[in-house]
C-alpha cells in the first residue's frame, strides 16, 4: 500500500553521535600522565573547559584532579613554550583556535525572529538542525583544545614544563588576559620581521642534507595541505547545499501531496519521504567529511607550520653560528676582543648543535604521526562513505519497490 513507509535502514540513517566527536591525530598517551577535557560550559562570550588529569608522577600532589580553564589560558601556555629558548629544537604543538559560535547564534536568532512566518513543524525542525550544528561546533572546539593538551602530555620534554604543571594543577584562576591592541600590534610587527628574516634565512644552503630535504619537503607539503583544506571545505559545502536542496524539494512535494487524496498526491508524499531521508544521509556525509578529513587537514596545516617554525629557528641558529665564525676570524686577525668572540662563537655553536640534535628526531616523529593519522582517518572515512552509499541505494530500491507495487 502507498501508506507503507520506506525501509529506514536505521544503521545507515542514525544521526546520533556515538561518543564524543573527537579529532584523531594519532597520539600515544603515557599511562603516567593522562589529560582530557571532561566537561565544557559555553557562555555568551567564553567557554569554560574542565581539564581532568590522572598521573602517577611525583611532581603532582594528587593522582587525579581537575581545574577549569578558558581559551586565553591555553594561549598563554602555548606562548610560554614558544618564548622558552630551551624548546627551540622542538615542534611546539599548535595552539587551538579561538571558540567561535557567532554564526550559529546569529542563525538561531534569525530563526526566532522568523518564527511567525513558518509552521510549527517547520520551525521545530529548523531549530533542531541549528541546535545540532551548534553542538557539533562546540564539540569540535572542545576536541581541538583537548588535542593540544594531549600533544603536550605525550611529549617527553614539554610534559615536564613547570607552566604546564601549573596549568593542570593550580585550581585558581591563572589571571591570564587576552592581548591588548598594543601587544597585538607588536606581534604583527614581529611577524613581519620574522617573515622578512625567514626569506633571507631560507636562501641559506643547509650543511645537513637531511634538513635541506625536510625544508624543501615541508614547504611543498604545507602548501598542498592548505590547498587540500580549501578544496575539502568547498566539497563539504556542496554536500550541505545538496542537503538543503533536498529539504526544499521534500517540502514542496509534501505540500503538493497534501492538496488531495488522489493517487498522484500519494506518489508525491512517498517521493517527499525519500528526499527527506536522503537529505539526512547527505547531511551525515558532510558531517563525516568535516570530522574525518577537514578537521585533520586543518590540524596538520597548523602542525606543519609549527614544523616549519622549528626549521626556521634552526636556520637562524646556523646563520648566527656562521656569523660568529666570521666575527671570530676578524677578531683574531685584528687581535682584538678575541676572548669575547670565542665565547660568542661557542655559545652559537652549542645552540645550533642542540637544536639540530632534537629537531631531527622531532621531524622523524612528525612524519610517523601524520602518516598514521591520515591512514586511520582516510580508511574510516572511506568506510563511512560506503555505508552512506549503501543507505542511499537501499532507500531508492525501497521507494521504487513501493511505487511499482502500487502502479
Amino acid at each position: 500500500m502507498m501508506q507503507e513507509g520506506l525501509d529506514d535502514g536505521p544503521d545507515f540513517l542514525s544521526e546520533e553521535d556515538r561518543g564524543p566527536r573527537a579529532m584523531n591525530v594519532d597520539l600515544e598517551m603515557d599511562a603516567n600522565l593522562q589529560v582530557d577535557i571532561s566537561d565544557a560550559l559555553s557562555e555568551r562570550d567564553k567557554v569554560k573547559f574542565t581539564v581532568h588529569t590522572k598521573s602517577t608522577l611525583p611532581n603532582f600532589k594528587q593522582n587525579e584532579f581537575s581545574v577549569v580553564r578558558q581559551h586565553e589560558e591555553f594561549i598563554w601556555l602555548h606562548d610560554s613554550f614558544i618564548e622558552n629558548e630551551d624548546y627551540a629544537g622542538y615542534i611546539i604543538p599548535p595552539a587551538p583556535p579561538r571558540p567561535d559560535f557567532d554564526a550559529s547564534r546569529e542563525k538561531l536568532q534569525k530563526l526566532g525572529e522568523g518564527e511567525g512566518s513558518m509552521t510549527k513543524e517547520e520551525f521545530t525542525k529548523m531549530k533542531q538542525e541549528l541546535e545540532a550544528e551548534y553542538l557539533a561546533i562546540f564539540k569540535k572546539t572542545v576536541a581541538m583544545h583537548e588535542v593540544f593538551l594531549c600533544r603536550v602530555a605525550a611529549h617527553p620534554v614539554l610534559r615536564k614544563d613547570l607552566n604546564f604543571h601549573v596549568f593542570l594543577e593550580y585550581n585558581q584562576d591563572l589571571s591570564v588576559r587576552g592581548k591588548n591592541k598594543k601587544e597585538k600590534l607588536e606581534d604583527f610587527f614581529k611577524n613581519v620581521v620574522k617573515s622578512a628574516d625567514g626569506v633571507l634565512v631560507a636562501g641559506v644552503k643547509d650543511v645537513d642534507d637531511f634538513f635541506e630535504h625536510e625544508k624543501t619537503f615541508l614547504l611543498e607539503y604545507h602548501n598542498r595541505v592548505r590547498d587540500a583544506s580549501a578544496k575539502c571545505d568547498r566539497m563539504i559545502r556542496s554536500h550541505k547545499n545538496a542537503a538543503d536542496d533536498m529539504n526544499r524539494i521534500a517540502s514542496s512535494l509534501y505540500t503538493l501531496g497534501t492538496q488531495d487524496s488522489m493517487d498522484l498526491c500519494k506518489f508525491f508524499l512517498k517521493v517527499s519521504e525519500l528526499f527527506d531521508k536522503t537529505r539526512k544521509i547527505e547531511a551525515r556525509v558532510a558531517a563525516d567529511e568535516d570530522l574525518k578529513l577537514a578537521d585533520l587537514l586543518k590540524y596538520y596545516l597548523r602542525e606543519s607550520q609549527a614544523a616549519k617554525d622549528l626549521l626556521y629557528r634552526r636556520s637562524r641558529a646556523l646563520v648566527d653560528y656562521e656569523n660568529a665564525n666570521k666575527a671570530l676570524d676578524k677578531a683574531r686577525a685584528k687581535n682584538r676582543d678575541v676572548l669575547q668572540a670565542e665565547t660568542s662563537q661557542q655559545l652559537c655553536c652549542h645552540k645550533f648543535e642542540k637544536i639540530s640534535e632534537s629537531a631531527k628526531q622531532e621531524l622523524i616523529d612528525f612524519k610517523t604521526r601524520r602518516v598514521a593519522a591520515f591512514r586511520k582517518n582516510l580508511v574510516e572515512l572511506a568506510e563511512l562513505e560506503l555505508k552512506h552509499a549503501k543507505g542511499n541505494l537501499q532507500l531508492l530500491q525501497s521507494c521504487v519497490g513501493v511505487l511499482n507495487s502500487n502502479t
